[in-house]
């Protein structure tokens, strides 16, 4: 088995996928259904017929540009391991930005027993998160598709969350009622027109409804901006993921529903990744 991984661990790096090393024991470990653990005391092994055809053709998928958490079907974020389906966006390590925003301005407000909205869910990793290290809240996802909403649901039970949180099967905002403490998101932000420009593994890979902002980027941005202050407690909050080039347009387009002071939130490689608001 450690020669399995090895020839294709070398086959991922000629191939420009990285890290070759982690992508190859990944895939070998789903091949052969064992345990890193086992893997490794046991690397001399031949690999069965099964588990060796089955390695073929993972990674047969993975020099095609298929990401190895599509290939997994699930995919890590913010320390859990959640189900990525095709038709929800696979999550990204600059989205816990706005998980950590999420969770700084809850403590720097004091909110206790938070209720927290998350709309365009997707996969439901931001709500699982949030909700993992919140204890005391409760949340709730929002997304147009059904697929979406089931993965979500699927996620939060996997991750023992059901019991305080709900999914809702709708349009952004519409039909919402209620108030919340926390309103995030993570929306379609890319321009039409760039959408085919995207790496590879994202452009044919992530659906397109999860992607597709409008023609210029802020179509969703728009559509929820309007309905915050009817949602948002006093004193609430509402975090945003934006492209790292959208923040003057995406505060622009809060301050024109009456929100001020936008905070602006930098990822990891210290670009605009997160634009944040509160109700007065």
């Amino acid at each position: 088995m450690a020669q399995a991984r090895k020839k294709l661990a070398a086959a991922l790096a000629a191939a420009g996928k990285e890290p070759a090393t982690l992508e190859s024991r990944h895939l070998l470990e789903e091949a052969t259904g064992l345990t890193p653990l086992v893997l490794s005391t046991h690397a001399e092994r031949r690999l069965g017929l099964g588990a060796a055809t089955l390695l073929q053709q993972f990674a047969a998928r993975r020099l095609a540009g298929e990401p190895v958490s599509r290939i997994l079907g699930r995919s890590g974020f913010y320390g859990l391991d959640l189900r990525v389906d095709p038709e929800v966006l696979d999550p990204r390590a600059d989205t816990e930005t706005l998980v950590n925003a999420a969770l700084a301005i809850l403590e720097a407000k004091n909110i206790v027993r938070p209720r927290i909205l998350d709309l365009g869910t997707g996969s439901g990793a931001i709500l699982c998160a949030l909700l993992s290290c919140r204890d005391d809240a409760f949340g709730v996802g929002v997304d147009i598709s059904p697929v979406a909403c089931a993965a979500t649901h699927h996620n939060l039970t996997l991750c023992g969350l059901s019991q305080r949180s709900g999914v809702i099967c709708g349009d952004w905002t519409e039909a919402l009622q209620g108030h919340f403490d926390l309103i995030v998101s993570n929306p379609p932000y890319i321009a039409r027109r760039e959408i085919a420009a995207l790496e590879p593994e994202v452009a044919a890979f992530d659906p397109i409804l999860a992607l597709d902002g409008g023609e210029d980027g802020l179509v969703p941005y728009r559509r929820i901006a309007p309905n915050l202050k009817r949602l948002l407690r006093q004193g609430g909050a509402a975090c945003f993921e934006i492209g790292w080039r959208q923040a003057s347009d995406v505060t622009f387009i809060l301050e024109a529903e009456g929100f001020s002071q936008a905070k602006i939130f930098p990822d990891g490689g210290r670009r605009d990744r997160v634009v944040a608001i509160q109700a007065l």
